[in-house]
């Protein structure tokens, strides 16, 4: 058995766990904005994809497939580009939308452009 001597109290590892933990603050700050990042830029994806798709079914009936593709498209995200085209049987689609950095709404990484096709609807009247 160790006897202790007076001289020998308080140098333990008392506070190492402190030291460790503040020394990791900022690697489990910055993990958790990288992932944070990745979870925006995949709803961007998301939100892109289901634009051009209502786009593309906007335009097949005649209507306004800008006006469709941003009203599927949440407040802080914009459509900054859109067009329909095609020819006679089908409508093609062509939506962007930018990817927001940290909080939505406010500048931008990258552009992500989503693409959609619908056969184009007519009017049948009967014989």
């Amino acid at each position: 058995m160790r006897t202790y001597r007076d001289d020998d109290r308080g140098r333990g590892d008392g506070g190492q766990v402190a030291i460790e933990f503040l020394g990791m603050v900022p690697v489990i700050l910055l993990t958790l904005v990288l992932l944070w990042q990745v979870v925006l830029v995949g709803y961007t994806y998301t939100l892109a994809g289901n634009a051009a798709d209502e786009a593309a079914r906007a335009c097949a009936v005649g209507g306004d497939g800008v006006a469709a593709a941003s009203r599927h498209i949440d407040g802080a995200w914009s459509v900054s580009g859109g067009a329909c085209g095609g020819n006679d049987d089908m409508v093609h689609v062509t939506v962007t939308v930018r990817v927001p950095v940290l909080v939505p709404g406010v500048g931008g990484l990258f552009d992500v452009v989503a693409e959609a096709g619908a056969v184009r609807e007519e009017e049948v009247t009967a014989p």
